[in-house]
């Protein structure tokens, strides 16, 4: 009896702690009167993307598999009606205090009291090792009429996660991003909000 009780509390202590590792993002969006919410669109590099890498393929992929999902067709090979500029960057933000010096203290102490007098060394070692940094993740879309290189949609979406964690990875940073971004398009313009 306490057995699958056990089990099925472990399980759902185990998927809300996996729910909880992937952080927020936030969004924020612009977009024309009437943005299209169908059509052909070609997935490009943004002009002056400041990461230019193999990375970049990944979040361009992400960008394509959600506006599909909201109604758009890539146009592989060929030119689209509308072409989404994609953009992205990553940094890296040092946390907690500096550790990098010695991890080891030394501390003396002595006392005297109605029972005699007595002396104290204490020795303090660090194994924590140095704080992990914070990846930030930056993601950027335009969404441009190609007829007149209008830009009918665009928007940005922001997370933070600890360097070496799961969400700090480029393919479930790409993801989260993307669906956050582009999920429920065309959003509400001019507002910034928060996907968790």
């Amino acid at each position: 009896m306490f057995k699958p009780i056990l089990a099925a509390s472990a399980l759902a202590l185990t998927l809300s702690a996996c729910a909880t590792a992937v952080p927020p993002v936030e969004v924020t969006r612009f977009h024309v009167d009437s943005p299209p919410t169908s059509g052909t669109v070609s997935v490009e590099e943004m002009i002056g993307n400041p990461d230019v890498s193999l990375e970049f393929r990944t979040y361009a992929a992400a960008v394509a598999q959600e506006l599909s999902r909201v109604g758009f067709t890539e146009a592989r090979g060929a030119k689209g009606e509308y072409q989404a500029l994609v953009g992205m960057r990553r940094s890296f933000r040092p946390t907690g205090p500096d550790r990098s010096g010695n991890p080891v203290s030394v501390g003396v102490g002595g006392s005297t009291g109605s029972y005699g007098s007595g002396l104290g060394l204490g020795i303090g070692i660090n194994l924590s090792g140095r704080p992990k940094d914070v990846v930030t993740t930056e993601l950027s879309v335009q969404l441009r009429r190609r007829a007149d290189s209008q830009v009918v949609w665009e928007g940005r979406a922001i997370t933070s996660a600890k360097e070496g964690t799961p969400a700090a990875q480029p393919n479930m940073a790409a993801g989260k991003l993307a669906a956050a971004l582009i999920g429920g398009y065309p959003g509400e313009s001019g507002r910034t909000i928060t996907v968790k």
